[in-house]
C-alpha cells in the first residue's frame, strides 16, 4: 500500500522520467520542430496532449489497481510493467505539453483516484476480468490516438511520433492482455467506458 501511494505521489507531484523513449520505440529520431508551429497550432497540440497525458495517468492507476487486487505474483508483475511502461508515456505527453507552452489538466487527483478504485474493484471479479479491462482499455486508448493523429497539426511530428509510439505500446498491452485469457466484458462495461473516456477528454481538453 506504501508503494502505491509512493507511486501516485509520483505519478501526480513529482516530475517524471522516462526509462526509455519515443525515438527508441520508433526506432528513428525525434523531430524537434516546436519553432516552426504557430501560436494556434501549439495551443490545440497541447491540448491534445494534455488529453494524452490524463489518458496515461488513468492507464497507470488502472493496472496499479488490477495489481493491487490479484494474488497471482506472476500477474502482479504483468500489470506492473504495464504500469511503467504507461508511466514512460506520462514523461513523454509531459515533456512535449512543456515544450509546446502548455499544461497538465488541474483534476488529475481526481482522474488517479478514480481510475485506481475501478482498477482495485474490477480486480475483486478475478484476474480474467482485470485482464478484459485491460484490453478493452487499450483498445479503446488505441482508438482515441488514432483520432489525435488526425487531429494534430501536420507539421507537429514532435507529437506524432510520441503518439505512434504509444500506440505501439497500447497494442502490445491489449494483445498481451488477450494472451493471458482476458474475459469478454458485459456490452454495459463497454458502453460505460467509452462515455467515461469520452467525458474524461472532453473535461481534459479545457481543464
Amino acid at each position: 500500500m506504501f508503494g502505491t501511494l509512493g507511486r501516485a505521489l509520483g505519478t501526480l507531484c513529482a516530475v517524471p522520467a522516462a526509462t526509455r523513449s519515443p525515438a527508441e520505440a520508433l526506432s528513428e529520431p525525434l523531430a524537434a520542430d516546436t519553432a516552426s508551429l504557430s501560436d494556434q497550432e501549439k495551443k490545440q497540440a497541447a491540448a491534445l496532449m494534455r488529453v494524452n497525458h490524463v489518458g496515461e495517468i488513468c492507464a497507470q492507476a488502472l493496472y496499479e489497481g488490477h495489481a493491487l487486487s490479484t494474488s497471482d505474483p506472476d500477474l502482479r508483475l504483468f500489470f506492473m510493467k504495464a504500469a511503467q511502461e504507461e508511466a514512460d508515456h506520462l514523461a513523454w505527453t509531459k515533456e512535449r505539453i512543456d515544450q509546446l507552452g502548455g499544461r497538465v489538466s488541474l483534476l488529475n487527483p481526481f482522474w488517479y483516484g478514480g481510475a485506481l478504485a475501478i482498477g482495485f474493484l474490477s480486480g475483486r471479479f478475478g484476474d480474467r476480468t482485470s485482464l478484459g479491462f485491460m484490453r478493452e482499455t487499450e483498445r479503446q486508448v488505441e482508438a482515441h490516438l488514432d483520432s489525435h493523429l488526425d487531429a494534430l497539426p501536420d507539421s507537429d511530428l514532435a507529437s506524432r511520433q510520441i503518439v505512434q509510439a504509444m500506440k505501439q505500446d497500447e497494442q502490445s498491452h491489449a494483445a498481451s492482455a488477450e494472451h493471458r485469457g482476458a474475459s469478454d466484458l458485459p456490452k454495459p462495461v463497454h458502453w460505460l467506458m467509452r462515455a467515461s473516456a469520452k467525458l474524461m477528454t472532453k473535461t481534459a481538453y479545457h481543464l
